[in-house]
């Protein structure tokens, strides 16, 4: 947008070069693209936002300048005297919701004809073309003041009054290029006593257009809805000068000022004079958009202190007639009629009743943007909310994540809710009465919040099947809704089974003992060490289930084979509640060297009651407190020939290790006799009905 630096100076005081005046202007948010010319015939080149409206124009970028640089901005030329007569022309506003005011101006003795030299000029220096004295005007108060005007031949108005209206079906109006366009009732048109002759904010028409012979000239201010010239203007495929400037947001409240301007300069340039007071119409009092500004959070949001007299006088240059408060801590007033198309509203609750106040980030970006974005220190400022880093809760369930996906498990990730089948197949640990029912599901499927996170695991795992996987390897993490007064539950689930690897590398299905161990080494990675205990849970098979313990006895969850058909292999599952695993995370790590030396394995096989648990066992070997055992596991169980009936043979690998030396056999063998009488009074086997 083309704007005369000569015209500007009209509005503000300007000692400043073109350069000069096209950084400053950059800097508080107006970007400047290029300087054609020099010196007083310098036209600035301005990307003026979509949002400014009220910068599309000399009076508006000078209002910007005259707060930038602390000067005051220059009063406009009075309005010309107007006989005490009734207004000549009756206006209509029979659309109020697409034009809430209309001015109306009833000039006389009007000279059409070329325009003085200083207009002409003034127009041609930001690329117009001056037409008459009458269209220049209008033009020159667009580009003045940015308020819209039109002018009609007032003698070819039929029945010489207006009609603010919708378009009836069928109509049709030749606009001032000459073209015939259709209308539809959509469109918000100027009509007299008969027809349409204006496309309402867009353009004239042809019929009432001023021409030489012109000698009554009826003016036009108006303010028309942005939504509604928009809509119009892009059903017509028009664009003017004055659409651009309405379908952005205009200031109602210069209709009047600019109205009189124009009157004023017609008066000198074409030797018009008023017939008539101005006639204006309103539809209603305007909306008054409220602000408030509390100087604290001004600072805290820029990071920086920001000198309260400088944001008072910046808001005053500006237009917003600041009202400071007693404690002199924060300012209001009412956001100025050219601004409000700029502001968002928001609905507040001020001296006990709702009224529209602008958000306070449009006043903070007024202030900053004099203060000057450079003054302020680059600091990194502390985020909160969704954008706050990482809290510990979140790196520890990123750490689970993480640590399934190195076991071999795939994420998935399901809606939070399932059917209630499903919810009633696996109710959870931990679930009472009812699941929480959603009142708009987006199906059955989808009725119920989820309590446990096997369901949506479960039917994974048959979908993957269907379609020929071989293994099944999932794990979850989310939160569960007990139902009833139970708060939610951060909870992970973990579903395997098949034969995994490379088709010539299946060398065993998946099973409890491959889920078991990697629950105890996600448990174990939390610092937690887990035990299982037998149970009958819903959903796993018979004599499969085991709920999970950890060393103060809290629940932390189960594990067992799911009781599921959907898969051709077996499916074993587990389901943790976080909250234990994570109540003590363990420090650092410490790493221990291995040894020098050589260890010696050895292996011992013990008769027991199948009853048993390896649990025990293991509870046994740490009694028995051997020197030198560096480690110890299941080796294998064996049912069979030999072994007596309701009785099992289980091996134990150890591996012994002397950090100084090297043991002996005997040493070894000495180590073992001692395991075995601590396993048998422990553990052995004692014949009959197994006890």
């Amino acid at each position: 947008m083309k704007l005369s630096l000569a015209w500007l100076r009209e509005h503000v005081e300007l000692a400043e070069t073109p350069a000069e005046v096209a950084a400053r202007l950059t800097a508080i948010g107006h970007s400047v693209e290029a300087i054609e010319g020099e010196g007083e015939a310098a036209v600035l080149d301005v990307d003026v936002t979509t949002n400014r409206p009220d910068c599309m124009n000399h009076r508006g970028l000078a209002r910007e300048l005259a707060a930038a640089w602390g000067r005051p901005l220059r009063p406009l030329p009075g309005a010309p005297a107007a006989p005490a007569a009734p207004a000549p022309v009756p206006v209509s506003l029979e659309d109020t919701e697409g034009c809430s005011r209309y001015v109306a101006l009833v000039l006389e003795g009007v000279e059409v004809g070329p325009s003085p030299e200083w207009l002409a000029r003034r127009l041609e220096s930001i690329g117009l073309r001056a037409i008459n004295n009458v269209v220049d005007v209008t033009n020159y108060i667009l580009w003045d003041l940015g308020q819209p005007l039109h002018a009609f031949d007032l003698d070819r108005v039929a029945g010489c009054e207006i009609r603010v209206r919708r378009a009836r079906a069928g109509e049709r109006l030749v606009t001032l290029d000459g073209v015939e366009r259709a209308l539809d009732p959509e469109v918000l048109v100027i009509a007299d006593r008969d027809r349409p002759v204006a496309l309402a904010g867009i353009m004239g028409g042809r019929a009432s257009e001023v021409g030489p012979a012109t000698r009554r000239v009826l003016l036009e201010s108006a303010h028309f809805d942005r939504r509604r010239v928009r809509r119009s203007a892009r059903a017509l495929g028009m664009h003017t000068d004055a659409s651009h400037r309405f379908e952005r947001g205009a200031d109602p409240e210069i209709c009047r000022l600019a109205a009189e301007r124009a009157a004023a300069l017609l008066a000198e340039c074409a030797g018009a004079r008023l017939a008539a007071p101005p006639l204006d119409e309103r539809a209603g009092a305007p909306a008054e958009l409220r602000w408030r500004l509390e100087g604290a959070r001004l600072d805290a949001f820029a990071g920086a202190p920001v000198p309260p007299d400088a944001v008072e006088g910046w808001l005053a240059a500006l237009g917003f007639a600041p009202r400071r408060s007693a404690d002199g801590e924060s300012w209001e007033g009412v956001v100025p009629s050219f601004r409000s198309a700029d502001f968002e509203p928001r609905t507040v609750e001020r001296e006990g009743r709702s009224v529209a106040e602008a958000w306070p980030a449009d006043l903070y970006e007024e202030v900053l943007r004099f203060h000057g974005l450079d003054r302020i220190p680059a600091t990194l400022p502390r985020l909160a909310g969704p954008d706050e880093g990482r809290d510990e809760l979140h790196r520890l369930r990123e750490g689970l994540r993480d640590h399934l996906a190195y076991c071999g498990l795939a994420e998935a990730i399901h809606f939070a809710f399932h059917d209630r089948a499903a919810d009633t197949r696996f109710p959870g640990v931990g679930a009472t009465g009812e699941p929480l029912a959603l009142a708009n599901p987006l199906s059955e499927r989808y009725a119920v919040l989820r309590r446990s996170l096997l369901p949506n695991l479960v039917e994974t795992a048959g979908f993957n099947c269907r379609r020929g996987a071989a293994a099944v390897r999932l794990f979850e993490t989310g939160r569960l809704f007990p139902g009833g007064a139970a708060e939610e539950v951060e909870a992970a689930a973990l579903l395997l089974g098949g034969r995994p690897g490379l088709p010539w590398d299946r060398r065993a299905e998946l099973d409890l003992f491959d889920l078991k161990g990697i629950v105890e080494s996600a448990a174990a990675r939390f610092g937690c060490g887990l035990r299982a205990e037998p149970a009958s849970l819903a959903g796993l098979v018979e004599g499969t289930g085991a709920r999970l313990l950890d060393g103060e006895g809290r629940d932390c969850g189960y594990l067992g084979r799911v009781d599921v058909e959907e898969t051709p292999f077996p499916l074993f599952a587990a389901e943790l509640f976080l909250g234990p695993l994570w109540s003590s995370p363990p420090g650092a790590g410490e790493v221990e060297l291995p040894p020098r030396l050589p260890g010696v394995a050895a292996d011992l096989t013990i008769t027991h009651a199948a009853g048993v648990s390896w649990r025990e066992i293991a509870a046994a070997v740490a009694e028995a407190a051997v020197p030198d055992l560096r480690w110890f596991g299941l080796k294998e169980r064996y049912v069979g020939a030999g072994v007596p009936e309701g009785a099992v043979n289980t091996t134990v690998a150890f591996l012994y290790n002397a950090e100084a030396r090297s043991l002996t056999q005997e040493e070894v063998n000495e180590r073992q006799e001692r395991l075995a009488t601590v396993l048998a009074a422990r553990c052995g086997w004692k014949g009959g009905d197994g006890a």
